[in-house]
């Protein structure tokens, strides 16, 4: 048997990855500090369910504390707060000609890189709607766009070959050239989510609301501000489209972006984001520091203001440290802040 694909977090991403590679034939081994979980996996089984695809499958799976061995393959899909902490521990187990492979939300691949080196680190965009529910279980809701790349932009043979994995999971997965780019136009919808966040009601029903269009135009906005002026190149999935909102762009086909957002975001099971679970369901710090402040740490270096984001982002840790609610009156404190930087604007 070759030597197995390690995958560092068996959540709602690296777990639909791993039960979808084990049921394929890929040799897999997956890595999660839940021992109920792991338990689960190894023994009765992982369990997909939703609408996309209903199925269980046995994977392979250890904590960290019984992993032994070095591996070239480790596919990092831990939370991005727990990206610094996941690496410290998996790169003794790194082999020296291995890479790193980020299924994760946000620039996770900034921090991997200075941590083991560009070369052994490689992108991933991963948008695929799931939910982790449980010790065996997940909740596939929709299918979504995924995308591998180097992140030096060459198109290598071992992103040739993690392309090939992926198109097991997604069939329509992309190989690129710029996979920075996919990733920053992940970050403009991204906000929008964490936004949509700040209230119980449904990504589609805070997309669907007039009054609250404001935020999430200013929030498209800014981290489309941010990247023109790093120099990158936004790219699209589905059809999300972040040119949209770049500088100097008119604001029709923005309206539309979002009102496209209301009515994708109704046809998922998944109806509320990953971070409103993290922040209802499972009481923990969500993604903010690697999706929203860090957008406004890059906007900072290159002189761009991010007043939404920063307003964003404030509101996030007030929810996460039990300063405000989960509930309009904290949603309406970003719609008041984006409603004031445009009419001074």
């Amino acid at each position: 048997m070759s030597e197995p694909i390690l995958i560092w977090g068996a959540g709602a991403i690296g777990g639909t990855i791993g039960a979808y590679w084990a049921r394929a034939g890929i040799p897999v081994l997956m890595v999660d500090i839940v021992a109920e979980h792991v338990e689960a996996c190894r023994t009765r089984g992982l369990n997909i369910t939703g609408p996309v695809e209903e199925f269980r499958q046995v994977v392979p799976a250890v904590t960290p504390q019984e992993l032994t061995g070095r591996y070239k393959r480790i596919v990092l899909a831990v939370k991005a707060g727990a990206t610094e902490a996941a690496l410290a521990a998996l790169t003794p187990h790194l082999a020296e000609d291995g890479f790193v492979f980020s299924a994760q939300n946000g620039l996770n691949e900034i921090a991997i890189a200075r941590a083991v080196g560009g070369r052994r680190t490689m992108g991933c965009f991963v948008n695929l709607g799931a939910d982790w529910l449980g010790p065996g279980e997940i909740l596939y809701g929709n299918r979504g766009a995924m995308v591998v790349g180097e992140i030096d932009g060459t198109i290598s043979e071992r992103a040739t070959e993690m392309h090939r994995l992926m198109k097991l999971v997604e069939p329509d997965a992309i190989l690129t050239d710029n996979i920075f780019g996919y990733l920053w136009g992940k970050l403009a919808y991204g906000a929008m989510l964490f936004g949509t966040a700040l209230t119980d009601d449904s990504m589609s029903a805070n997309f669907a609301d007039p009054e609250r269009l404001p935020a999430w135009l200013a929030l498209g906005r800014e981290v489309a501000a941010v990247a023109a002026k790093r120099g990158v190149v936004s790219l699209g999935f589905g059809e999300f489209d972040p040119t949209v909102f770049a500088p100097g762009k008119p604001e029709g086909p923005q309206i539309e972006t979002i009102r496209w957002l209301a009515h994708y975001t109704s046809l998922t099971a998944k109806t509320h984001s990953g971070i409103w679970r993290d922040l209802a369901v499972r009481k923990r710090k969500t993604e903010v520091g690697a999706q929203i402040d860090i957008v406004t740490a890059l906007g900072r270096e290159v002189g761009v203001p991010t007043p939404a984001l920063e307003t964003l982002g404030g509101l996030i840790h007030d929810i996460e440290e039990g300063r405000r609610p989960m509930a309009f009156e904290t949603l309406k404190v970003l719609i008041d802040r984006c409603k004031s930087v445009s009419t001074t604007a």
